[in-house]
């Protein structure tokens, strides 16, 4: 990966891991064989457990493009595509001045950003859980 430009913007947390797996960042026991610093592997296993370690390009894009009837402010898609809301309070929390901004297109923002932008790792987690737990207390019926 090539830098055009120094400082063209602020990054999405997949942008920063992209480039950070691309410079050799992994999980693996390899780490010393790698061009990464310390610091960036601390950032590497942060983003890794983040919603970006999820994201490709092409769901950003569709996201983006997602947003633009909702006349949202870049640092705004932004904050969305890194943290991943998926309720009300979130969302409100991001953008601002959101109930006179959304009014009734709150929910549609919502459901847009659970159906495009996978969901958190934690979350993940959770939900397997909850279904293997759902399917332990069937078969013990």
């Amino acid at each position: 990966m090539k830098i055009l430009e120094k400082s063209a913007g602020a990054l999405t947390n997949f942008e920063v891991l992209d480039l950070l797996r691309s410079r050799g960042a992994a999980k693996d026991s390899s780490r010393v064989m790698a061009f990464v610093s310390p610091s960036e592997y601390k950032v590497f296993d942060y983003l890794e457990e983040t919603a970006a370690c999820n994201q490709t390009r092409d769901i950003i894009h569709k996201f983006v493009d997602e947003c633009k009837k909702y006349d949202l402010a870049k640092a705004e898609i932004l904050n969305v595509v890194n943290i991943r809301p998926s309720s009300a309070v979130e969302v409100y929390t991001i953008v601002e001045e959101c109930e006179s901004r959304l009014e009734e297109k709150n929910d549609e923002f919502i459901e847009a950003i659970t159906r495009i932008l996978p969901p958190h790792p934690l979350h993940k987690e959770e939900s397997n859980q909850e279904t293997d737990e759902g399917k332990e207390d069937e078969t013990a019926e």
